[in-house]
């Protein structure tokens, strides 16, 4: 009599619960130690001194720490349109065709920024756009965004191809056999069943661009200091609970934009 088959599973195996909780707790415990410490009434960011909302309230009043959000916004929907504008047609010109030499180079050419050293990426864009500067005399927000968009465009292509590679191709050969032009098949096919993974992509994009430092150092031009670059700054002067209050508030917006994809997506499906 054949003896049943019995399926590996990790959760079986001696301590894995215990590696487990270590790893959550390695992962989240500075998290929930620096939200805490973003409600304590003192000025150490170290030493309990009493819960209250100080913090929040000086960061909310604080004109610095506004602009620099709202900036890291514009900088950050804007290099997610662009991103994922570009990755979506790349993504559909690797995808949807037959193979073709020199595939693969491609696939890493548009890969690039997630292999090579973000440092190295930020020291080519600050000669790049030194050159630039010096042509055209232009010191704008454009360099920000267009180097944002250029590190978020793999970030952004990765879910979009991958939704492209689990579509099935019956409804777009459908529509074909239907008379429908490329462009008609593209708008009502194609981009609506694409739609979750464009969202994943843009969101994906959206908060790799909203938390960057190295890049924006190097690139920005005086005044334009993003959120990020802001708390680095304030934290090379002194560190105050204020930098916890702007850090939950990041988490917040963060936890939020989760929460709205998984729900859309869900409706979706």
């Amino acid at each position: 009599m054949a003896m049943a088959e019995t399926r590996f599973q990790p959760a079986r195996i001696p301590g894995f619960a215990a590696i487990a909780m270590l790893a959550f707790v390695a992962l989240y415990l500075p998290i929930f130690t620096l939200v805490a410490y973003a409600f304590n009434g003192g000025t150490s960011i170290a030493v309990w001194e009493g819960l209250s909302l100080h913090w929040f309230s000086k960061a909310w009043a604080n004109e610095a720490v506004k602009s620099a959000t709202l900036r890291s916004l514009v900088i950050a929907a804007s290099a997610a349109a662009v991103a994922t504008t570009a990755a979506t047609l790349a993504a559909l010109g690797t995808t949807r065709r037959a193979g073709f030499k020199g595939q693969t180079f491609i696939y890493v050419m548009i890969n690039q920024p997630l292999m090579v050293p973000e440092i190295v990426t930020a020291v080519a864009l600050l000669i790049l756009f030194g050159m630039v500067k010096s042509w055209t005399g232009y010191q704008g927000l454009g360099y920000l965004i267009l180097a944002h968009a250029a590190f978020c465009i793999p970030f952004a292509y990765l879910p979009i191809r991958a939704r492209l590679e689990g579509m099935d191709l019956s409804l777009e050969t459908a529509a074909a056999d239907l008379y429908a032009s490329p462009w008609q098949t593209f708008r009502h096919v194609t981009l609506p069943l694409l739609a979750p993974g464009i969202l994943a992509g843009a969101m994906l994009a959206f908060v790799i661009s909203l938390d960057d430092v190295v890049i924006t150092e190097f690139v920005k031009s005086g005044g334009q200091d993003t959120l990020p670059t802001y708390m680095l700054g304030q934290m090379r002067r002194a560190i105050t609970p204020e930098v916890n209050a702007i850090s939950t508030g990041l988490l917040g917006l963060t936890v939020i934009l989760l929460t709205a994809f998984f729900l859309l997506t869900r409706k979706r499906n």
